[in-house]
C-alpha cells in the first residue's frame, strides 16, 4: 500500500499518508490539489475491486452518506473511480477530521467523566437520528467509528455497511457484518435491522464510555455475539457506583434484548439523554469542554417535553426524593457560570475560636509552573470561582486523559493582600479523592519554576486524599504569609481532572 503514497487520483487528490485500513478499503490523508485543502480518501482495496457485490456496497456507502448533512457526521465531498490502469478502483472523498477516535480516547482514559460520556452519546444519537430520517441504518456503530475532532466534537463516520431500510440484498443472507462487541441481538441472529439496532449499539458504546470496557467478552466473535442475544448486560452501577439511577435506566432502555422493549426511536433516546445530562451536571457542579457545548443546545429542545421521571416511573421513585435539589442545582449552576451575582451558598461557619480571613478581590491564580508544553495556565477564567463563596461553582484543572498529571503538580494560590498567620484552611471540592499539599510564601510565585527553597514556598500540610469538605489544620509558627497554595499532586480515582469549589482561610480569634 505504501507504493501508492504520492500518487494523485484523477489528477486531483494526492495521497500523502495512510491513516486506516479495513477488509474492503484503505483510508489515506490526501491533499485536494484543486482547492488546496486536506481531505480523507477511502480507496477500495485492489483485491476486492473486481467483486461486484463489494463494489456495490462501496458505491452504496457513497450514495448513502452523500445524503446526510449534519455537524456530527463526517461529510462526503466527492466520489470517483480512478482510471489509472495501475489501480482502477473507486474512492470516496471525506472531510478530513484532525483528532482521534472515541476508542482511542477510552483507551487513554480508561473511562470518561460521566457528563462527557453522556454529551458524546447525545451527539452520536443526533447524528444517527439524521441518518435514520433518511431511512439509512449505520449497522456498525462503535467507538472506532466515532471521531473526536480538535474542538472535542464527536463525528460519526464509516457507513461502510450501512443500507437503506427499503433496500434488499447484499446482507440478507444471515451474515453478521457489524462488530460483535456492539452488535444488536437481532443483527447477531441475522434478522432484519432498523434504527433501533443502531440505538442498541449506541447503548453499548455509552456503557463502555462509562466503565472503560465492553460488557461481554468471549473466546471468539460468535461467542460474544451470542452473549448479546442471551445474557443480560452487567449492571453499570456495579461497575461504576457514581452512575445515577436515571442514567442506568437509559442504558437499560437502549440495550433491551427485545426490540419492542427498546427505545422506539432516536428522539425518545435523545430526550432522556438530555434530561440525564442536566441531572449529571447538577450533581457534578460544573461542566467543561464539549459538555458545555451540548448543554447550550438543551433549553430549546426540552422546554415542552414530558420530564424523564414522568416517562420512566420505575426510575422516578429515587429521583423524586432529590428532584427539588437537582432542579435548584441546575438553575444555580447555569446562572453562576455567567452571573456572579447569583445567590450564593455560604461555606460552613468556622469554630468559635476562628475568624475567616478574606483574600483580596481577583486574587486567586491558577498555577502551572511545571507545564511540559503549551501555555502555563489552567482555566484562568475560572480562578475566582474558588473564592466567590459559592459552592456551586468551581475552578477545575485541565483534563488529563492519561489519568495522570505527568508532572509534579498543578494548583491554585490565593493572594491575601497582607501577611496572615492561617490556623486552618478548608477546601471544598466536587471531585474528592485527589492528593495534594498546602504551601505558603511571602514571595510572589514564579510562574515558571516551583521554588521550595529559601524565599520560596514553605510546606504546611500533606493531603493524602481530600474529602469534601477537607478541614486542614496548619501551623505557621506565628509567621504570617501572603500567598497560600493548594497544590494538587494526584487526580481523583477514575477521574481525569480535579476541582476546587472553594478555599476558606481562618486565623485564631484575637
Amino acid at each position: 500500500m505504501s507504493t501508492l503514497l504520492g500518487t494523485t487520483l484523477n489528477g486531483r487528490y494526492r495521497l500523502e499518508a495512510r491513516i486506516g485500513a479495513g477488509g474492503m478499503s484503505t483510508v489515506y490523508r490526501a491533499t485536494d490539489t484543486t482547492l488546496q485543502r486536506q481531505v480523507a480518501i477511502k480507496l477500495m482495496n485492489r483485491e476486492i475491486a473486481s467483486d461486484s457485490d463489494q463494489l456495490e456496497r462501496f458505491r452504496r456507502e457513497a450514495r448513502a452518506v452523500a445524503q446526510l448533512s449534519h455537524p456530527h457526521i463526517v461529510g462526503v465531498i466527492d466520489y470517483g473511480e480512478d482510471l489509472d490502469p495501475a489501480f482502477p478502483r473507486p474512492y470516496i472523498v471525506f472531510e478530513y477530521v484532525e483528532g482521534e477516535t472515541l476508542k482511542e480516547r477510552i483507551r487513554r482514559s480508561g473511562r470518561l467523566p460521566i457528563t462527557e460520556a453522556v454529551a458524546y452519546a447525545i451527539e452520536i444519537a443526533r447524528a444517527l437520528g439524521t441518518a435514520h430520517a433518511h431511512h439509512i441504518v449505520h449497522r456498525d456503530v462503535k467507538p472506532q467509528n466515532v471521531l473526536i475532532d480538535e474542538e472535542g466534537q464527536a463525528k460519526v463516520t464509516d457507513f461502510g455497511i450501512a443500507r437503506t431500510l427499503d433496500e434488499e440484498g447484499l446482507t440478507v443472507d444471515g451474515r453478521v457484518l457489524g462488530t460483535t462487541d456492539y452488535v444488536s441481538p437481532e443483527q447477531a441472529l441475522g434478522r432484519g435491522v432498523t434504527g433501533q439496532s443502531d440505538l442498541y449499539s449506541l447503548g453499548i458504546v455509552l456503557y463502555e464510555m462509562l466503565t472503560g470496557e465492553v460488557p461481554f467478552k468471549g473466546e471468539n466473535q460468535v461467542a460474544v455475539a451470542m452473549k448479546h442475544v442471551r445474557e443480560g448486560l452487567p449492571d453499570v452501577q456495579g461497575k461504576r457506583p457514581e452512575v445515577s439511577a436515571a442514567l442506568a435506566s437509559v442504558i437499560d432502555g437502549a440495550t433491551a434484548k427485545q426490540v419492542e422493549d427498546r427505545y422506539a426511536d432516536d428522539a425518545e433516546l435523545i430526550a432522556d439523554l438530555e434530561d440525564v445530562l442536566a441531572i449529571e451536571t447538577a450533581r457534578a457542579g460544573s461542566a467543561t469542554g464539549e459538555v458545555t457545548s451540548v448543554l447550550r443546545t438543551l433549553p430549546s429542545q426540552t422546554q415542552s417535553r414530558v420530564p424523564f421521571w414522568v416517562r420512566h416511573r420505575a426510575a422516578a421513585a429515587g429521583l423524586m426524593l432529590v428532584l427539588v435539589a437537582i432542579v435548584a442545582g441546575v438553575v444555580v449552576w447555569l446562572g453562576t457560570r455567567t452571573h456572579h451575582s447569583a445567590p450564593k451558598l455560604a461555606v460552613s461557619p468556622p469554630a468559635p475560636h476562628l475568624t475567616a480571613v478574606q483574600p483580596c478581590q481577583s486574587c486567586a491564580h491558577d498555577y502551572n509552573p511545571d507545564a511540559l508544553s503549551g501555555p502555563k495556565t489552567q482555566n484562568p477564567q475560572d480562578d475566582e470561582l474558588a473564592i466567590d463563596g459559592n459552592l456551586s461553582t468551581a475552578w477545575v484543572t485541565e483534563h488529563y486523559y492519561s489519568g495522570s498529571l505527568q508532572k509534579p503538580g498543578v494548583g491554585l494560590y490565593v493572594d491575601m493582600g497582607k501577611r496572615v498567620a492561617a490556623h486552618e484552611i478548608v477546601v471544598y471540592t466536587q471531585t474528592p479523592g485527589w492528593t495534594g499539599q498546602i504551601w505558603a510564601s511571602n514571595t510572589l510565585p514564579d510562574p515558571d519554576v516551583f521554588n521550595s527553597g529559601p524565599g520560596g514556598w514553605v510546606k504546611l500540610a500533606q493531603l493524602p486524599s481530600v474529602s469534601n469538605p477537607e478541614k486542614i489544620p496548619v501551623s505557621t509558627g506565628g509567621t504570617g504569609y501572603r500567598y497560600y497554595l493548594v497544590w494538587i499532586t494526584g487526580l481523583p480515582p477514575n477521574t481525569n481532572y480535579a476541582a476546587i469549589n472553594e478555599i476558606a482561610l481562618y486565623q485564631l480569634t484575637h
